[in-house]
Parts: structure tokens; C-alpha cells; sequence
């Protein structure tokens, strides 16, 4: 180890830190708890017991390279993961956003799945500051990750109350206003109650609202891709973000792309949910967009908003799960989805559902816009900060 003129440390990644191999739990002697259980692709569950104090930090060993996670409290990392077993004296905010600079998916040990091997990471050289320097870098940076984090905790609660609305007017018939009456047996056998909202109708998906399908446009054509501007979603990019709203897409694809694919553009604040393998997840668009065939896009309508249909899809996504098929992978094909049968209430309560929700929903967009905005200010000062 050599210290430079401006106190900064010159060493291997095995003086400053040591790594260790998490520890396995299968998931029938899980429990359900509040510990966390961290896998190489962050927190995937919770169970009743811990393996390490906290506060700790994990990165992924098999899979999922790359990625780091600091855990505030006690936690149980998976043998999937690594995680801090000493970190000799350095601060333990400041070490986890250290190692993500070091990129360890460049380190992936050659194999059917990615890999990492800890003695491998413990020789990596790297220049570390001082504990002082440490402690400040760390605050600087945690303060972003703590504006997110509580801007996620408000947008949770947001949908949780948006969500127990439309459950309550939806599911339960107690929207303002609502009269009921005898249901018929369509009626009763859909829903499993007596009494069924006067004014409201059952329609099939295909007669209540448009539903569009997605396309790739060739990727060996460059002038399908090249300076793209029409977002193009796939659906990592909704399993990534795991958001209600949605913004621009990471490819684009330019006009001619559109034109030669079976793509359809969409206009902003449709739902678009992802059809195949990942069945269920649902996202709005917030620009203008199109996706690719693993998708299912909802338009809106003056009888159905788009608020309406992302909580319907949230609240069947058990049943349309279960009618997927398939032997690669499971998929819903976009006839099976226009035949199921959707309650469509009376404009005067769909009005009064979008009066009551938009506002929650639009202070989730501000919120997201503002995380996103938080997250690239904290990522350009990270590599920054970190070398001094």
C-alpha cells in the first residue's frame, strides 16, 4: 500500500475490503419476514432471520455482475452474491459506491452463466481517500440516493391509494352515486356478487377499447436505427424502470424503421403491458412510441382512461397470467386478451374516477421525472468524486 502526496491510497481491493460468498436458502425453508434477502440482482425477498449485520453491502458473484447494493439493516445475502465481510476501517456508504465504479462485469470468468471469483476482485488495484474524505464523498452522494428513495416511499403510497380506490369503486361497486341492482347471471358469474351497478354494461376488451400489437424493425438494416427518434420499447425497459409512467425508450428507431416493421406508433398515455415471457407488467407511455411484439398497447378512450385500464390490468394480472400458453416461453396473444370481459361504468362515474385518481397520478410523474433527474446528477458526480 502506498499513500500519495494528497493522502489518497494506492493499493488492492483485498487491503481495503474482503468479500465473502453469500449463503444459501432455498425457497421452501424460507420464512416470511422483514430481513432481506439479497441476491446478485439486489433485494428478492424477505425472511425471518439474518446472516450479517448490517449496515452491509452485496454485489452480485454469479449472474448479475456488476451491480451493487447497499443494505441499511441486518440482511441475508444468497449464494448467488457477495458481500462485505470486513471493511477494515473504511466508511460503509462510502465503499459502496466505490465499487461501482470498478465495473466487475469486465472480471466474468468464462461460462454458461456470468461469473466472478472474489480472490480475482481482491487483486484489483485501486486508489482509495482518506476515512475523512470518505465520510464527505458518501455524504454528498447518499444525499441524491436519499431524495430517491423517499420520492419512491411517496409514489408507493400514491399507487396503493389510486389502487384501493378503483378496487373499492371497481371491485366492490361503492363508487358515489352508484345504485344496484339484482345481477344476471353473466353478471354474478363474472364477478361473484348479487347485486351488479345500474347504468353499467359488460363489454368484451375489444368493444370497450383498441388494442394494439408491436413489431422489430430489421436489425440489419442501419437505416432502421441510425438517429432514430421514435421511442421503441421492449420489455426490459418496463421491468427495468418498474414504474407507473414511463419515459423515453433506450433504442429508437427512425421513421422508416416504423414504416417497414409491423410496429404501430401510439400516442402518449396509452398502457402498454408485455404480453410474453414476463407476462403483466404494465407501464404508460408518456411520449409518442411504439413497441416491440412483446407487447399488448391499450389506447384510451372517452369511456375508459388510461388510469382505468393500467389498474384493471394490476388487478387481473392473475388471470391473465393463467390463460398464457406456450412451450418456449408463456405468452397472451392479443385475441385472448380483446375476449376478456371488462366492466365499463357510466361516463358520470368514469368522469368523477379520473378526477379523483389524475391528480395522485400526475404527482407520480412529477416524482419520477424528479428521480430521474436525481439519478443522472449522482451518477456524473460519482466517477468524479470517487477519484478525487
Amino acid at each position: 500500500m502506498k499513500t500519495r502526496s494528497d493522502g489518497w491510497k494506492r493499493c488492492l481491493l483485498g487491503e481495503v475490503i474482503n468479500l465473502k460468498r453469500g449463503y444459501d436458502l432455498p425457497s421452501h425453508q424460507r420464512q416470511e419476514g422483514t430481513v432481506p434477502i439479497v441476491s446478485s440482482a439486489g433485494v428478492t425477498g424477505y425472511h425471518i432471520e439474518s446472516k450479517v449485520k448490517g449496515p452491509g453491502v452485496v454485489t452480485g458473484r454469479y449472474g448479475t455482475l456488476g451491480e451493487v447494493f447497499f443494505i441499511r439493516d441486518d440482511f441475508w445475502p444468497l449464494n448467488t452474491a457477495l458481500y462485505i465481510q470486513d471493511f477494515k476501517g473504511n466508511d460503509e456508504r462510502f465503499i459502496s459506491y466505490f465499487l461501482k465504479t470498478l465495473n466487475f462485469g469486465r472480471k466474468n470468468v468464462a461460462g454458461a452463466v456470468p461469473g466472478v471469483n472474489r480472490n480475482d476482485l481482491h487483486m484489483v488495484p485501486v486508489i482509495l481517500p482518506s476515512p475523512k474524505e470518505q465520510k464527505e464523498i458518501a455524504g454528498i452522494l447518499s444525499a441524491y440516493d436519499d431524495l430517491i428513495e423517499n420520492n419512491t416511499r411517496r409514489i408507493r403510497i400514491l399507487e396503493e391509494m389510486a389502487q384501493a380506490i378503483y378496487r373499492e369503486w371497481f371491485v366492490e361497486f361503492h363508487a358515489p352515486g352508484v345504485r344496484l341492482r339484482k345481477a344476471t347471471p353473466q353478471e354474478k358469474a363474472l364477478t361473484g356478487k348479487d347485486r351488479f351497478p345500474e347504468g353499467w354494461e359488460i363489454k368484451k376488451i375489444q368493444d370497450a377499447f383498441e388494442t394494439l400489437g408491436g413489431g422489430t424493425p430489421s436489425t440489419k438494416e442501419v437505416a432502421y436505427w441510425q438517429d432514430g427518434e421514435i421511442n421503441w420499447f421492449s420489455p426490459t425497459d418496463l421491468t427495468s424502470a418498474d414504474a407507473m409512467f414511463i419515459g423515453p425508450s433506450e433504442k429508437k428507431i427512425t421513421r422508416l424503421g416504423l414504416e417497414k416493421s409491423a410496429a404501430k406508433l401510439f400516442p402518449p398515455y396509452s398502457v402498454m403491458m408485455t404480453s410474453r415471457a414476463t407476462i403483466g407488467v404494465v407501464s404508460i407511455n408518456t411520449t409518442e412510441a411504439c413497441t416491440n411484439q412483446g407487447f399488448i398497447t391499450c389506447i384510451p378512450n372517452d369511456r375508459v382512461s388510461a388510469f382505468h385500464i393500467y389498474f384493471w390490468i394490476l388487478e387481473n394480472k392473475e388471470k391473465i397470467i393463467a390463460l398464457a400458453s406456450g412451450a418456449t416461453f408463456k405468452e397472451i396473444s392479443r385475441g385472448e386478451f380483446r375476449d376478456f370481459d371488462f366492466i365499463l361504468p357510466s361516463k358520470a362515474v368514469e368522469a368523477q374516477f379520473i378526477d379523483m385518481v389524475e391528480p395522485m397520478a400526475k404527482e407520480i410523474e412529477t416524482l419520477l421525472h424528479s428521480i430521474t433527474n436525481l439519478r443522472q446528477t449522482r451518477d456524473l458526480l460519482l466517477p468524479h468524486l470517487i477519484k478525487g
